[in-house]
């Protein structure tokens, strides 16, 4: 159990746990009253339950059905209503959905083969060898899910090339901050906002 912000976090079994990067998202959330919040790769809920509390609606999906389980969970145990849960890869489980925001605390850490655990807590980290597989899918659609306006806050690590990411986002029309950042021994956290 974590309590965080006046709410009770479960931790659940092969679910990533709230970390460093989990905490640098959910303590500097761009929300305005009444977004419609999507948020990727929830987890246990955390940031998707904090967001809630601004946001008219979060629709919180990952790729783990464990996640999707204790994500549900955590919303019930602390009354929270205004968070879905859905179960997909990425974009998948919100097709022909936009929102006012997106979230995406994303997996950086570069790996190999070799690194993989072997169950469903991979794909929470496992970024691939240059440790950007996933964002720069999560990238190359992120747009088609934004309303007029809309912002995108990603995490990731110095690890996996912080400006390739602002500089992608400035391509595809974003105006692009570090919103947030964390140092630590071998790697800078940071959030990335963009702004349409």
């Amino acid at each position: 159990m974590y309590e965080y912000d006046h709410m009770d976090i479960k931790m659940c079994d092969y679910v990533y746990a709230p970390s460093d990067d989990s905490f640098l998202l959910a303590d500097n959330l761009l929300i305005n009253p009444g977004d419609r919040v999507l948020e990727i790769g929830t987890g246990t809920g955390l940031v998707a339950l904090n967001a809630s509390i601004k946001a008219s609606k979060v629709i919180a999906t990952d790729i783990n059905p464990y996640a999707t389980e204790c994500a549900r969970h955590n919303a019930q145990r602390n009354g929270i209503e205004n968070v879905q849960v859905k179960e997909g890869d990425l974009f998948q489980p919100v097709q022909g959905e936009t929102f006012d925001l997106i979230l995406f605390n994303t997996p950086y850490l570069p790996s190999t083969e070799d690194d993989a655990i072997g169950d469903l807590l991979d794909a929470a980290w496992d970024g691939g060898p240059d440790g950007r597989r996933v964002i720069d899918r999560f990238l190359n659609e992120v747009k088609n899910y934004l309303n007029d306006g809309g912002r995108v806050q990603l995490v990731q690590s110095s690890l996996s090339d912080n400006d390739k990411t602002c500089h992608r986002l400035v391509e595809l029309g974003f105006k692009v901050e570090i919103t947030a950042s964390e140092q630590f021994f071998y790697e800078e956290i940071v959030v990335i906002s963009g702004f349409l």
